[in-house]
């Protein structure tokens, strides 16, 4: 009889305290969010590092100074190979009329890599 009276609220006990160790876990999780949001805080206090930021996340500048923005911060060896540009072969395209050339140039567009021709590295493709 006391092993019944006693079981159901031994098993109680003992998931209340998984419950309050999880708890537990969580507030010291969020401390450390906490102390992590007020040294960032601390850190918008130094006009320094104020100005960093507007330099970097606005590009602001202070008057005078000059301000270069890179758009591709990935540079191309001279020698490698230039990007692949769809074409229609050249000889192909002077004995069709135009609604040819025109079904050509959609063929190549809908599967780029069968008319795809290298464009040397340095140079840049003018429209005719």
């Amino acid at each position: 009889m006391l092993a019944v009276t006693l079981v159901p609220t031994l098993r109680s006990y003992l998931r209340q305290q998984g419950e309050i160790a999880a708890m537990r876990a969580r507030v010291a999780q969020q401390q450390k969010d906490v102390n992590a949001l007020k040294a960032e805080r601390s850190q918008w206090d130094d006009p320094a590092f104020v100005q960093q930021q507007a330099r970097e996340r606005l590009k602001m500048v202070h008057v005078g100074d000059k301000t270069f923005t890179v758009l591709d911060g990935t540079p191309q060896s001279p020698t490698g190979k230039g990007p692949k540009v769809a074409s229609v072969p050249s000889s192909a395209g002077r004995n069709h009329p135009w609604y040819g050339q025109l079904w050509q140039s959609m063929v190549i567009a809908d599967n780029p890599s069968a008319g795809a021709a290298r464009v040397p590295a340095g140079t840049t493709q003018t429209p005719k």
